[in-house]
């Protein structure tokens, strides 16, 4: 059995230099270092064969009796996570108090989720602050919890960004200190760095493994390409492998999720934590008549978002939000909640992440649980047939 390398089908990008620059590695303009580069990548995937779980392990999920949570492997890991989690990301130590914060974490804790995520770079190392904070102080059991952080941008000098050993190394023993924990579950590489040879970030990342301060690695913005990349160099030289992608994905964004990533799922056992599931906000329905003073759009820093919704794509989008009403409405649910939901039967997601700034907004969301065994295939059918965006080659996984 061979492991393909379907980037090229899809046009990846090809890790070089300038990362804007798109290149097929069968083009006959890409340069010799890169063609090499794909070659051996290739060569030893083919050599990997299919991903085979060990004593015939079933990936099933389970749901909680008292919560009604359902809990799914991390990719085709052992480590069980919630379907939901919580997210930091502009919320903790930006756009909420410290003890909305907590709310918010009480409220997902008792609701059965047991994934938190955050990383250095939310609110310049806060956001680890506080949440380190609410889980000393509600006292649960570091073992019912999956804490995992970011490394990339961790200051402003040239030696605390970037994937290299040493960032590596020092960003996450920086993290662990602002958390107050002897270990993250998951530690992510946020984005990927052509500066450093990936050879240098798998052993890195194996040595804080081997070191406890982490219990697993993942990726978050990385090309199908570069896990396939990271993935070989760790076979090729015993090293552990990311388990896990961080990627956006919702209703007017699913390319990567739907099409690049399940290959990887079912070869190599990377499985996917969506984050975004409601584009920002822009499908809960806040805006459709404008942008709010109190949304996310209307801060400085998020002028890229305002300008998006105020396109003509963003009143695109918009339309068809509105078009979705009767599902919404036969199904007794609010767009949000069928939204998530909608993320939520790919096969290959193993938990997509939340964020909320009041605790109405969490409490809505975690609704969607409920909606998921709505989601027929016809359900299904109806969405993709007013979005209209379906990619080609998309399966269905989940029915």
């Amino acid at each position: 059995m061979q492991v393909s390398i379907a980037c090229t089908d899809h046009n990846l990008k090809a890790r070089n230099n300038d990362e804007r620059h798109k290149q097929n590695p069968s083009s006959p303009k890409l340069g010799n270092g890169a063609r090499a580069k794909f070659r051996t990548v290739a060569i030893i995937a083919r050599s990997l064969g299919h991903f085979i779980p060990q004593h015939h392990i079933s990936l099933k999920e389970s749901t909680a009796k008292q919560t009604g949570m359902k809990y799914r492997n991390l990719g085709k890991s052992g480590l069980r996570v919630s379907c939901l989690g919580l997210g930091t990301w502009v919320t903790f130590g930006g756009q909420i108090s410290d003890e909305v914060a907590e709310q918010l974490m009480t409220i997902a804790y008792e609701h059965g989720i047991n994934l938190f995520d955050t990383a250095e770079v939310y609110a310049a190392g806060k956001a680890e602050v506080i949440l380190g904070n609410i889980i000393k102080k509600k006292g649960w059991r570091r073992s019912s919890l999956v804490i995992t952080t970011k490394l990339y941008w961790g200051g402003k000098a040239e030696t605390e960004r970037g994937l290299s050993r040493k960032h590596i190394i020092e960003g996450l023993k920086a993290s662990l200190q602002r958390m107050q924990l002897e270990y993250v579950d998951v530690v992510f590489a946020n984005r990927p760095d052509t500066n450093t040879p990936m050879e240098e970030i798998v052993r890195a990342m194996t040595y804080v493994i081997n070191q406890g301060m982490t219990m697993y690695w993942g990726t978050s913005r990385w090309s199908a390409m570069e896990i396939m990349e990271a993935y070989s160099v760790a076979r090729q030289f015993n090293l552990i492998p990311p388990v896990c992608e961080q990627a956006e994905y919702h209703i007017f964004q699913r390319e990567k999720i739907e099409v690049q990533l399940p290959e990887l799922y079912h070869k190599i056992g990377v499985g996917a934590m969506t984050w975004s599931p409601l584009a920002c906000g822009i499908i809960s329905g806040k805006y459709d008549i404008g942008v709010p003073e109190s949304s996310r759009a209307s801060l400085k820093c998020y002028q890229w978002l305002k300008d998006k919704i105020i396109s003509e794509e963003g009143r695109r989008q918009q339309a068809k939000l509105k078009d979705l009403t009767p599902i919404v409405e036969r199904l007794s649910c609010t767009l949000p909640q069928l939204a998530i939901a909608w993320c939520l039967r790919n096969e290959g997601v193993s938990s997509v992440l939340l964020g909320a700034s009041n605790t109405e907004q969490l409490t809505e969301n975690l609704g969607a649980i409920q909606v998921l065994s709505k989601l027929t295939s016809q359900i299904v059918n109806e969405i993709d047939s007013i979005l209209g965006n379906k990619p080609l080659g998309k399966k269905d996984y989940r029915s």
